[in-house]
């Protein structure tokens, strides 16, 4: 079975290189929409795949940190870097360009980590992230998948060389959530209310 989430933010970026010499060439902004589909066969105590509640713990948090941000990436004119977090104080530096395809690989690859790590409490079994798809435009998104997420064609993504701003950074409720995740160390679900 599969089960979906929506998300929203608004985000700024440039791509370079790409064919649109407005895109490639202008910081521009969307309305971006992530959905996360998370699959498994079984279902836990509370008979769901997984708890959209729980969902809105972690997962939120790391997608609500690309909202009313500049995502930026690390390989672009360096000038251009240092104003830009000179100038924003949210901020993201990823290892790759921040297009749509790759801001769905680089979500993969967070959420997959955080449910590894995921210390499941309720009976939740083989919760296994389906894919996620990031809509850009009201008519375009991109969809990936684990294939694709690990794909050394596409780019490695090294989450240790993803930044975000201190802003971010002290805004989560575990300002340490990061480092958690990058040393796979366990994250423990919200006790139940």
């Amino acid at each position: 079975m599969i089960i979906r989430k929506l998300f929203k933010f608004e985000n700024a970026h440039i791509v370079r290189g790409c064919t649109t010499q407005r895109c490639s060439k202008n910081i521009h902004g969307h309305s971006y929409k992530v959905e996360v589909l998370l699959e498994s066969d079984h279902l836990d105590n509370g008979q769901m795949v997984y708890d959209f509640g729980l969902i809105k713990h972690n997962i939120k948090e790391l997608i609500d940190s690309f909202d009313h941000t500049i995502t930026l990436w690390s390989e672009d004119d360096k000038e251009y870097l240092l104003d830009m977090k000179k100038h924003s104080s949210r901020w993201i530096e990823l290892p790759v360009s921040p297009s749509a395809e790759q801001f769905a690989r680089v979500f993969f690859i967070i959420i997959e980590q955080i449910l590894q790590n995921t210390i499941m409490s309720n009976g939740e079994q083989g919760i296994k992230l389906n894919s996620i798809i990031v809509h850009e435009t009201d008519t375009g998104y991109a969809q990936a998948f684990d294939i694709d997420a690990h794909s050394i064609n596409m780019g490695y993504i090294d989450l240790q060389k993803i930044c975000f701003s201190n802003d971010i950074l002290s805004s989560w409720d575990n300002e340490n959530l990061w480092n958690d995740i990058i040393f796979k160390k366990g994250i423990a679900n919200p006790k139940k209310i």
